[in-house]
């Protein structure tokens, strides 16, 4: 289930609220959403230099739009991610 954004400066949806059918972490999930699935997440991110746990955007912002506005690799992130 998506959830419903009414702010015109955030997508109209966001996230997808599940991880992938495979059970892996996805480039279309939302910060918070992968942090409520691993306990490690936070770590694995601030390790990268994204200090997602404390920001507001954590609720909106997707895992591969967060990676290209810090300039991330989302493909490698993703394979810390899900290691």
């Amino acid at each position: 289930m998506s959830k419903e954004v009414t702010r015109n400066s955030v997508p109209s949806k966001v996230g997808t609220g599940l991880p992938s059918s495979s059970g892996k972490i996805t480039k279309e999930m939302t910060f918070a959403e992968i942090m409520e699935l691993d306990s490690e997440a936070g770590r694995k991110l601030a390790e990268r230099g994204l200090f997602c746990g404390g920001c507001p955007m954590a609720q909106f912002e997707t895992i591969e739009g967060g990676a290209a506005a810090h300039g991330v690799d989302v493909n490698e992130l993703l394979k810390e991610l899900n290691a």
